[in-house]
């Protein structure tokens, strides 16, 4: 497969090669009809020796032929060389802080890529593990619509187990990558930030006898995907893990433990290590890394090991807050202007990181519908206007959920492309500058 920018050139060195196949189809026509002239008026051996002459005319045109199309195909290369090369002096001149600074506001592509399928097959299409939370497969529309509505930050969480083989080489599936980078560059392509990461991994649960494990799947799916995109720019970011965390404990979901917070860090660091030794862009691509469990609080936020001597690293937190309000189906419809978790997570945020210049993206927030348009908006404002006055951008969680019992997140329809709340939207753009 040719890479992106190797098809691009390929649009100027491709005149040089019609070129040479128009001259080639001419000196092939003249010298038949020659032979044609010839056999007229020659006898046998005569014969015999114009059809030497003709193949041997014709071998050494195919050997111009060959060159020229070697020499073409060498101009594609360099051109592309030479558009990577251009690419990469842009990206060392940038930090993550440059990168986050112009991220205004985020949507996540949310129940979608990351959404899981046990009755699926490894060989399936990807539409079937797409659709499988309820969601219709995603269209270049829906993300211009997305776009349009002012977000710059587009996030696409992606599940990797289900299209991937056997260890050692753990080879992710070619439709699947085809799929994920189609996605990709629907917003890749309109100058958006895209992040794609690691999301519901059944063998990432952050427990010490899984350790090696996890890092070693860590570095082979990632170094797939590191090639694949290796010549996209800053506007790709990857993210290491979603919410790793011990999943059916007591510690799931309360900032883990010791074990935890180590054993993430650990595969943190795997990732790191994995994107920084690939090509093309990577050595200097941002990346994002959690602590355990994305947990916004204090203590898994505290126990984050942030990789020393480089430049290039975002930390995420998810944060509904405050939570009877934001996130828990049974809680209240009313903020009653509750600002108090969002104040200290604030304060956090900028105590642990920002003042020591290591930026951080509130990965994921909301506040799910409970018919209540108006609470939600001045939440937001709220929410929004704080993380942007210290410097972090927020990405709204739309898992595409309008309707039902459930954590109803959705903002943007997955049908019609328009937005479900306005109120909501406007409020959201408003506190971040966003513009529309």
């Amino acid at each position: 497969m040719r890479t992106r920018i190797q098809i691009f050139a390929a649009a100027f060195a491709g005149v040089v090669a019609v070129c040479t196949g128009a001259g080639a189809v001419y000196t092939s026509a003249a010298a038949a009809e020659a032979g044609a002239a010839s056999d007229a008026v020659a006898d046998t051996n005569a014969d015999a020796d114009m059809k030497a002459d003709i193949e041997a005319e014709a071998d050494a045109g195919a050997e111009v032929n060959t060159d020229m199309d070697t020499e073409s195909e060498s101009e594609t290369y360099s051109a592309a060389d030479d558009s990577l090369k251009k690419i990469i002096a842009a990206m060392q001149e940038l930090t993550a802080a440059d990168v986050v600074s112009e991220m205004k506001i985020g949507w996540c592509l949310g129940n979608t890529l990351d959404a899981t399928k046990s009755s699926a097959s490894i060989d399936d299409d990807p539409s079937r593990f797409e659709t499988a939370w309820g969601n219709p497969v995603v269209t270049e529309e829906l993300i211009d619509a997305v776009l349009d509505a002012g977000f710059n930050v587009v996030r696409i969480p992606v599940t990797w187990t289900g299209h991937f083989g056997e260890a050692p080489d753990y080879t992710i599936t070619e439709s699947w990558l085809d799929r994920v980078q189609e996605i990709v560059d629907y917003a890749y392509d309109k100058g958006a930030y895209v992040i794609i990461n690691m999301h519901h991994e059944d063998w990432n649960d952050p427990y010490y006898d899984s350790e090696e494990t996890i890092c070693e799947m860590m570095s082979a799916l990632w170094s797939q995907i590191a090639e694949r995109f290796e010549e996209y720019d800053e506007h790709l970011i990857f993210e290491a893990q979603n919410e790793p965390r011990k999943q059916g404990t007591s510690v799931e979901w309360t900032g883990g433990d010791q074990e935890g917070w180590d054993v993430v860090n650990a595969a943190n660091q795997a990732f790191v290590d994995t994107i920084r030794a690939a090509g093309g862009c990577n050595p200097y691509r941002m990346l994002i890394i959690p602590g355990y469990a994305a947990s916004s609080s204090s203590n898994a936020l505290s126990h984050i090991e942030v990789p020393e001597d480089d430049d290039r690293i975002v930390v995420s937190v998810h944060a509904y807050v405050p939570y009877n309000f934001a996130l828990n189906t049974s809680g209240t419809d009313t903020w009653n202007n509750d600002t108090g978790d969002i104040d200290s997570l604030m304060s956090t945020l900028k105590k642990l990181f920002i003042d020591k210049g290591i930026p951080v993206i509130i990965g994921e927030f909301g506040a799910l519908s409970k018919d209540n348009e108006a609470e939600r908006a001045e939440w937001v404002r709220y929410y929004v206007n704080a993380a942007s006055e210290i410097g972090v951008p927020c990405l709204w969680w739309d898992n595409g959920l309008v309707t039902g019992n459930g954590e109803r997140f959705g903002l943007i329809s997955r049908y019609t492309y328009k937005c479900i709340f306005n109120d909501l939207l406007e409020a959201m753009m408003e506190a971040a500058g966003a513009e529309r």
